[in-house]
């Protein structure tokens, strides 16, 4: 359904943002400027730009369409990232502090050698790249609705507009579009909400009875099992995938230290924290609004369509023309903030863990050309995964990430624990224990796809895959520990052997054990 205005509204975003990307091109004479900004920004952008990152299109789409076709099991995750943020308070954020680091994983190699750096690196891009394919499928559909042409088209050309100047602008024109992206953003979820509680006859009354009716409020099941998504189960994913974006995820940790002060990385990570769970919830409680709104107004179209279409149709038909545009471009706002994140930081762990890390030695110039060159690729990556989405059968895109994750995160998030928080496990102990997780991470991946026989099987849920392939890990790099003694000098490295006062807060740690521990 093409409307002229909708069009305007988002040409008018799109010039924007790129004027605003394209400023900052001239900035970036060099690796420091292009990754960290000289490590000059102020929490409050940081602390915004973090939370832009973390919404992006999936919460803007997926989410409504995760409340719409079940209930709130899915935003029960989200409820636990005040304790891990506090966690990272008190001690990622000094310990990534430490030094003059780049890239997350570059603490891995100090802490246990090459290989690991090497094998989470690796691990963080792929996640890294089904991520930004995702976005970009999401945020194509209701494009797709207005120009009334084929998805695949228009995740091609929107690919290619949303990742030029990420490529040129570099980290400070990905941070300081996250502000903007980010506030309307937002204005368009509340926006979107107003209109569906607006046209229902009983307001947002209305929208409490029908989601109660309907148990539409849900955090899920209380009992505890393996194969269905529980609350308990959802609850303990939320911690470990919060646990793992916050500790070892190169988006996150790439911010604490692209900030002026220890200070102003901890502000940023309060900012984002106190304004992320009420921004999650009230995209679930979009999704609410949606059902109920349908539920009112039966439309056989809808009843046709997959949940994460549902939001865009509404958008198409249900608003005035320029208003629907502007929700349109919200959307492509959160889209844009998400993957000009990815692609910096993909760009960054390439440079700096494979070709700086194992290449020849070059000139700085040499190496930021190389990072744009990098950021190129994923782009193109993102596009061709975004279209490979296209055809893979999902219940909703939020679940499908979830998922994948699970499936794939290897066990990554142990080797960042056992390194902060102990100093007896070391480099052989870990790459038993990264091995193990490998294997059994394998088994659960062919089991989520039906791929074992059926006496080799289990009734588990792959939302427990990542669960289990950590702790997994965690056990068996410490019993390996046990009998391989750790002799890596681990000072500055573990909570343990910082220096009094690292932690910023003007008391002196007590009875710390000693490194060789």
């Amino acid at each position: 359904m093409f409307r002229f205005w909708d069009l305007v509204a988002i040409i008018l975003f799109l010039a924007g943002m790129a004027g605003m990307g394209l400023w900052f091109v001239r900035r970036n004479t060099s690796t420091e400027a292009y990754f960290l900004g000289n490590r000059s920004f102020p929490g409050w952008a940081i602390g915004i730009s973090m939370l832009g990152t973390s919404i992006s299109s999936v919460t803007f789409l997926a989410i409504p369409a995760a409340a719409y076709v079940l209930d709130y099991r899915q935003a029960v995750t989200n409820l636990a990232l005040p304790l891990v943020a506090g966690i990272a308070l008190i001690f990622f954020i000094p310990l990534f502090r430490q030094g003059a680091m780049t890239s997350a994983f570059e603490y891995l190699e100090k802490r246990y050698g090459v290989v690991i750096r090497s094998y989470a690196a690796l691990s963080f891009l792929v996640l890294q790249l089904v991520r930004l394919a995702m976005i970009l499928y999401l945020v194509s559909i209701p494009i797709e609705g207005m120009l009334g042409i084929p998805i695949l088209w228009i995740i091609l050309v929107g690919g290619t507009v949303v990742s030029i100047y990420t490529i040129f602008g570099g980290i400070e024109a990905v941070v300081w579009t996250d502000v903007v992206q980010t506030f309307i953003l937002l204005g368009g979820g509340i926006l979107c909400l107003a209109l569906m509680v607006w046209d229902l006859p009983g307001g947002l009354g209305q929208v409490i009875d029908i989601g109660i009716e309907y148990d539409k409020f849900s955090l899920g099941p209380l009992r505890g099992g393996f194969n269905e998504r529980t609350f308990f189960v959802v609850l303990l994913l939320g911690m470990v995938n919060f646990t793992n974006e916050y500790a070892g995820n190169q988006n996150v940790v790439q911010r604490y230290i692209a900030s002026k002060s220890l200070r102003e990385a901890r502000k940023a990570t309060l900012i984002c924290m106190f304004m992320s769970v009420p921004t999650w919830m009230s995209f679930f409680f979009l999704g609410s609004c949606m059902f109920a709104f349908y539920h009112v107004f039966p439309d056989p179209a809808v009843a046709a369509m997959a949940p994460d279409e549902v939001l865009p149709h509404f958008i198409l038909t249900r608003t005035p023309p320029f208003i629907g545009g502007t929700i349109i471009a919200a959307c492509l706002a959160a889209a844009m903030s998400s993957q000009s994140s990815s692609i910096n930081a993909i760009s960054t762990i390439c440079t700096v863990d494979f070709v700086k890390r194992f290449g020849r030695k070059r000139s700085d110039r040499e190496y930021l050309f190389i990072a744009k060159f990098i950021a190129g690729i994923a782009s193109a990556l993102m596009i061709g995964g975004a279209v490979a989405i296209c055809y893979i059968p999902k219940e909703s895109v939020n679940d499908f990430g979830l998922i994948i994750g699970s499936l794939f995160g290897g066990g990554v998030l142990s080797i960042f624990l056992l390194g902060f928080f102990t100093t007896r496990v070391g480099n052989r102990a870990m790459l038993i224990g990264t091995a193990v997780a490998l294997t059994c991470n394998v088994y659960l991946m062919l089991n989520s796809f039906h791929w074992l026989p059926d006496r080799f099987s289990l009734p588990i849920h792959s939302y427990w895959a990542t669960i289990v392939v950590n702790a997994v890990s965690l056990a068996v790099a410490l019993g390996a520990s046990l009998f391989l003694r750790n002799r890596r000098n681990l000072d500055r490295l573990t909570v343990w052997t910082l220096p009094p006062g690292s932690f910023g807060f003007g008391g002196k740690r007590k009875n710390s054990p000693p490194a060789s521990s």
